[in-house]
């Protein structure tokens, strides 16, 4: 049991290190980047539940629609000037899902940091799943009730009602959609 002395001493260096100070700057930045300042810009349906480490990029670029769950960790990177994200209505997110509408072209003899970017709109119908850690790229359709497993990489269109997994992902199944 520490005594009440040690107690103090052990507030007083807290209060007194400069790291504690230096947070404060960490979550300046946090604000500031792609965490909280976007969320604002979001077109949200009513009753969608983002979780508070989720990172948007040109949030007034994607939709979101009712009901919808976002997990932790997910990150909804609308294009810089054109690609757009859309979420129909009950989509789950599950923890780690990447969506980019926006990705490099391959031009040769320029840097990757210097070749053109390709944004193309998304748009994942209502009633989807992505599991954990799944990623969508530029481009893509996921239609409605579909399934995509963990860690699947979807680069191209998926019909409603199918279940997908791999990377690419390829469909391996249906699912029984209620009428």
């Amino acid at each position: 049991m520490s005594s009440p002395t040690s107690k103090i001493l052990n507030a007083l260096g807290s209060f007194l290190d400069p790291r504690s100070y230096l947070h404060v700057l960490r979550l300046m930045h946090f604000y500031g980047y792609s965490h909280v300042r976007e969320k604002g810009k979001l077109s949200c349906g009513k009753g969608t539940a983002i979780a508070p480490n989720v990172s948007f990029r040109n949030g007034e670029r994607i939709t979101l629609g009712c009901g919808c769950h976002l997990g932790e960790r997910c990150f909804l990177w609308a294009g810089d000037s054109s690609g757009r994200i859309f979420l129909g209505d009950h989509v789950i997110l599950a923890p780690g899902v990447f969506i980019t509408a926006s990705n490099y072209k391959l031009e040769d003899g320029k840097p990757i940091h210097e070749q053109p970017k390709i944004e193309k709109d998304i748009r994942i119908g209502s009633d989807v799943w992505l599991g954990t850690g799944v990623v969508v790229t530029a481009g893509v359709t996921i239609g409605d009730g579909c399934i995509v497993g963990a860690g699947a990489v979807v680069t191209k269109d998926l019909p409603a009602g199918s279940i997908a997994g791999g990377v690419p992902a390829k469909i391996i199944g249906t699912r029984e959609m209620q009428p």
